[in-house]
């Protein structure tokens, strides 16, 4: 097989997805192996390839071909999420642009509208998801709107329901008024933003007295039910019994007083709109207060709103504040910072808005799932800081506002057989309904067509939390094969920005519906920031397309790139020359390929030094897998990648190819050479999880090789003891070999040229790695000696001394010049390294290997310091 001189990236990452998917190597199905699985965050169906899901995918990606190649059923789980607001954002604006109002249409005509947009664009980002390799099960991909998945999603609310953990309740809640529906206190973005304080006159009935109060919200004095003052303020007790009077609206409101008033806090009044904000409910329910709603679903003005009606509430701010400068109401105006509520999807300014919602009691459901993370740890975050962002969370959980008003999405499965609002039944189908609700009110003529289905739809995190079971049919049929040999899942690998959202409510729904944990665990990634520490977005036109830099780079390249710089919880920087390094270590690999494939093979004597570089390299592969199997172990993906990396391209083709490599026009020994062909795939085992479209080509241009014999469902290096004598030795050598390298340099001696070493062996050091330190340095002969060369240059490693005799005489001042600056260097070394070890605190804290490291770097330095002064001397 002809082996090109460039690595093709495009050719080869299409040419191996397809043979991949065509052997069905991604499918997996229960048997006698032990399961790995892994369930993708699944992304809305609205989206399209971004550089987190580039970090998040590929990082999975790595676990499951690991998984993989170590021998497990690996079953990577795909799908996407339906995503409730920002779906039905996309729908309404394609049918606005057709000139098609929502409103206009029934809900049955929308939601054809909806399956159409999501039929043609929902599969965009998973055929994108391909392009970068995922070796997802893709006969398992699910839908969180599949009938299964909703069928499970309305099994768990009825269940609960019959628990007695969901009820219908009127709370205030957040409104996004741009979607039209409620949030959950989750789904709110706060903002600090530059705003307003509006400091207005409320006339005293009666008199021609004022009370001011400052609000940064003008325009919700049409919706104000009463002032507040607090009862210690002594500035007001003269207004007990009174009433104050509405500007523009001209409304008689009662003047209250409550201990909630903060007495230092502006002008100590406070105007209380029991419709608009949370706290002013509070104070409204115990003092009885009217309520009075100013805002349309679109917060515009209703009837209420007066002569404002049908207006934005942005627009009217500034009109209701140029009215009441203009009938004197106004006292000033001055700047103000304050924290605005925005929506996480739509970016709309929230509106507290009261209305009659579902909510779900979260309290005691959240105990399992606190005790598992915090207390037994059966399920682990990575890296572990986030303990403290989950307790706090879920120690302070709130009941979950759980309906949305949206067409798209479960509709929640409660069915009213009357007007009163208690007038409902809840069950799984209307057929089931329909029987509840007979016997409820003893009717026998009821029909379905007498039910009226609750038009809410349920929140899409309701649906969401339910991933790892649903996806296996774990909530409708709990008993099912797939379900009781895949979950609970292995790891999760999300964003924390999710933790709570997401994270922590699939760890509550999987003990309360499994009884056990839905993840061991989870690894929890950074967010991708430009170089100037920006969160990459498209508004800053800092986000790179990620298919453009496949197309550049390659998809080996752009994955290295990214996981170098990507450890755990840790926001990455992101720069295109990341990208063009993990292109330039493909190209490295590549070519240490060809060059091994390039050599003529003999059936002659296999050299010493040969022997001794295959031995090293097994040696420190074997001690680079044990780091990697702990990197791993602790999800440091990022150092697994660092390791493999450094084996690869120092060790192997810095070291172990030169060692190897035969002379000009010669031929290598058959069992130097079928080492290295050995080494080299297991090289491309533990690489392939990282880079798998560069690995499998290599792997089979170095045999042919049948479907079962295929790299992806190879078997992953067995871990054997690696040997550390023979390591240490070589990392001697390689010090020697550098040294008679800056000799030749230093003088200009070609590498061509052969030259003497002699040794003067105080370290009593191995003579294991003379052969190769011959062949590298090009050494004619290695002579040990017990005395000094002289007129022979010089230098040291540790305490050993290394003289290269050359023709001619030394410059014995330049010499000196050289050990001088050396000897300092050591003496400088030798001093910052006891500073520490006499150092009380650490020597007495610090773990005990890395003092004796500390102790050893001391003696090392000691006995160079003494071998460079012995030089010294014998020089003057």
């Amino acid at each position: 097989m002809t082996i090109p001189a460039q690595f093709d990236a495009k050719t080869a990452e299409s040419k191996w997805y397809d043979y991949w998917m065509k052997n069905n190597y991604f499918h997996s199905e229960p048997d006698h192996r032990t399961p790995y699985t892994i369930v993708i965050p699944p992304p809305n169906v609205t989206g399209v390839l971004h550089m987190g899901h580039m970090l998040n995918n590929t990082i999975q990606d790595v676990l499951i071909r690991r998984a993989r190649l170590k021998g497990y059923n690996a079953c990577w789980v795909p799908g996407t999420d339906h995503a409730s607001i920002a779906t039905e954002a996309k729908v309404v604006a394609k049918l606005k642009a057709e000139g098609i109002n929502k409103n206009d249409l029934t809900r049955e005509e929308f939601l054809g509208h909806a399956w159409d947009w999501t039929h043609k664009y929902g599969g965009v980002i998973l055929e994108q998801l391909k392009k970068l390799g995922a070796s997802c099960d893709w006969e398992r991909t699910k839908f969180t709107m599949d009938d299964d998945m909703s069928a499970g999603v309305i099994k768990a609310f009825v269940d609960f329901y019959n628990k007695g953990l969901i009820y219908r309740g009127y709370r205030m809640v957040n409104w996004d008024p741009e979607a039209k529906t409620t949030l959950s206190d989750e789904e709110v973005i706060y903002e600090e933003r530059q705003g307003k304080l509006y400091h207005l006159k409320y006339q005293i009935e009666g008199s021609n007295d004022f009370v001011v109060i400052a609000t940064t919200r003008p325009e919700t004095i049409l919706g104000d039910t009463a002032i507040c003052i607090n009862p210690n303020d002594e500035r007001y007790t003269h207004l007990k019994g009174k009433k104050a009077i509405v500007p523009i609206a001209n409304r008689v409101i009662p003047i209250i007083f409550d201990e909630y008033v903060d007495m230092e806090f502006g002008t100590g009044c406070l105007k209380v709109t029991p419709a608009h904000d949370v706290n002013d409910k509070e104070l409204g329910e115990r003092h009885n207060l009217e309520i009075i709603d100013i805002f349309n679903e679109d917060a515009t003005l209703n009837s209420f709103g007066l002569h404002y009606a049908g207006r934005d509430r942005f627009v009217v701010r500034d009109e209701i504040a140029k009215e009441l400068e203009s009938i004197g109401n106004l006292e000033k105006i001055e700047s103000h910072i304050n924290k605005v509520g925005t929506s996480e999807r739509t970016k709309a300014v929230i509106e507290p808005r009261l209305s009659d919602q579902w909510f779900l009691k979260m309290e005691e459901l959240a105990k399992p799932a606190i005790k598992a993370v915090l207390e037994t740890e059966e399920v682990k975050l990575y890296p572990n800081r986030f303990n403290n962002t989950y307790r706090h969370w879920m120690e302070n959980i709130r009941d979950w506002n759980i309906s949305r008003q949206l067409w798209w999405g479960q509709q929640i499965p409660a069915y009213y057989y009357g007007e009163g609002k208690e007038d409902f039944v809840v069950a799984n189908t209307p057929a089931d309904a329909l029987v509840m609700a007979k016997a409820r009110i003893g009717n026998e003529n009821l029909t379905i067509a007498d039910l009226k289905q609750d038009p809410d739809t349920l929140d899409t995190w309701f649906s969401a939390w339910l991933w790892p079971m649903s996806v296996f049919d774990g909530v409708v049929n709990p008993n099912n094969e797939d379900f009781k040999y895949y979950y609970p899942t292995n790891d999760l690998v999300t964003g924390p920005d999710i933790l709570f959202f997401w994270v922590a409510r699939m760890i509550v729904a999987g003990y309360e519906f499994a009884g056990e944990k839905p993840f061991t665990n989870v690894y929890l990634t950074g967010l991708v920031r430009d170089n100037q520490r920006r969160k990459m977005s498209k508004s800053l036109g800092n986000s790179p397309d990620p298919l453009d830099l496949i197309e550049k780079f390659g998809a080996d390249g752009v994955r290295v790139g990214l996981l170098l710089s990507a450890s755990a919880g840790n926001d990455i920087l992101f720069d295109e020359e990341l990208c063009n390094q993990g292109k330039a270590f493909t190209n490295k690999i590549w070519n240490a390929f060809r060059l091994i494939k390039g050599w003529e093979v003999a059936d002659i004597d296999q050299p010493d030094y040969a022997l001794k570089a295959v031995n090293w390299y097994e040696a420190k592969l074997n001690k680079t897998l044990a780091e990697i199997e702990d990197h791993f172990e602790k999800y440091r993906i990022s150092d697994a990648l660092m390791a493999i990396y450094k084996l690869v391209w120092d060790d192997f083709c810095s070291w172990f190819l030169e060692m190897i490599k035969p002379g000009y026009q010669q031929p290598i020994d058959r069992t130097t050479f079928n080492s290295a062909i050995e080494m080299l795939e297991n090289n491309l085992k533990l690489l392939h999880p990282f880079m798998p479209f560069l690995t499998e080509e290599i792997w089979h241009h170095i045999a042919q090789r049948t479907e079962e014999e295929a790299l992806i469902i190879a078997e992953w290096p067995k871990l054997k003891q690696a040997d550390e004598r023979l390591i240490s030795g070589f990392e001697v050598a390689a010090e020697v070999i550098a040294g008679i390298r800056t000799i030749r340099k230093e003088k200009n001696i070609p590498q061509k040229d052969a030259i003497e070493l002699k040794i003067v062996n105080n370290e009593g050091i191995s003579n294991e790695y003379d052969s190769v330190i011959a062949k590298l340095g090009n050494i004619s002969s290695v002579e040990y000696t017990a005395e000094k060369v002289t007129g022979a240059l010089t230098f040291r490693v540790r305490s050993n001394e290394y003289f290269v005799p050359v023709t001619g005489n030394v410059n014995v001042e330049e010499e000196i010049a050289k050990l001088t600056e050396e000897l300092n260097y050591n003496k400088g070394f030798l001093k910052s390294v006891q500073a520490k070890l006499s150092n009380e605190k650490f020597v007495g804290s610090a773990p005990e290997k890395v003092v004796a490291i500390e102790r050893q770097k001391e003696a090392d330095a000691l006995a160079k310091i003494a071998t460079i002064e012995q030089s010294l001397a014998s020089l003057k």
